[in-house]
């Protein structure tokens, strides 16, 4: 018998037929079916979701620019923005920090309410950060992009994913949330946070969950809602999907009264 046979690669062993649009459908697939085996691993039955985004540094970090931008006389506008920006980061690195430390204390033996990310630096770096700092595990849902996107250190390893697909990493996001919290961020902060909306807006998520605006004289600024709802083309009640405030209690206390009032005694996806 010629054992050149034994040489052809199976289909899913031919690296050229999966990355073609023929196995499309099976790259979607295997970014289902691969993170819901890991969290089913380690025992993830819901996440506490940070949005934000991956340029705002740190105040170490961000006084380092700035001290560099001055000395230089470049790029001095942007350091002073960043350095203004920084405190969100430092406070989204407490707040997850509070929140593993909180859930850690929850009488359940799975682990409940874990700090989820999208992975790379900036806000997401801090609140991975802060739950590590909580010494707890965290997830990091990361995506291939030609820029900015990089795994931060913080990431519990074996939680560290990567995706292809934005849909099914939004997916995973909004699937497992029970609560969330906007932190300033650009475009894709503003879609993950209008998506949501939508989402419970049209009722395709049920599950009651505290969403908080982060930031309020950023986000005062950069979106005006109560338009929408002069213009009717929201209803009033809309804008009580969400709270907007600048202090860290007020977040910690609103999320957590949410998630022992409607989430504690139900784990897993709500949807």
């Amino acid at each position: 018998m010629d054992s050149s046979k034994n040489d052809v690669p199976k289909f899913y062993h031919d690296f050229n037929f999966m990355d073609s649009g023929d196995a499309r459908p099976l790259r979607i697939l295997s970014e289902y079916f691969g993170p819901q085996q890991r969290f089913a691993e380690f025992n993830v039955d819901d996440t506490i979701v940070f949005f934000g985004s991956a340029r705002i540094k740190s105040r170490e970090d961000a006084e380092k620019a700035l001290a560099e931008a001055e000395a230089t006389g470049k790029g001095e506008k942007k350091a002073k923005q960043m350095m203004r920006l920084s405190r969100y980061y430092e406070e989204t690195c407490e707040l997850a920090r509070r929140f593993t430390e909180w859930s850690k204390t929850l009488a359940d033996d799975e682990r409940r309410f874990v700090v989820c990310t999208g992975g790379g630096p900036g806000i997401m770096e801090a609140a991975n950060k802060g739950a590590s700092e909580g010494k707890g595990v965290n997830v990091g849902l990361n995506i291939s992009l030609p820029f900015e996107q990089s795994e931060n250190p913080y990431i519990t390893r074996e939680l560290a994913l990567e995706f292809h697909y934005f849909f099914m990493r939004k997916f995973w996001f909004v699937y497992l949330a029970k609560a969330v919290l906007v932190m300033p961020g650009g475009f894709g902060t503003l879609d993950e946070f209008c998506e949501l909306l939508t989402l419970i807006q049209t009722q395709k998520i049920e599950k009651k969950m505290p969403i908080v605006l982060y930031g309020a004289d950023y986000w005062n600024k950069v979106v005006n809602f109560e338009a929408l709802c002069e213009f009717g083309t929201i209803s009033e009640e809309d804008l009580d999907l969400y709270l907007v405030t600048d202090s860290m209690d007020e977040a910690f206390e609103y999320v957590t009264k949410g998630l022992i009032e409607n989430a504690l005694e139900t784990p897993g996806p709500m949807l």
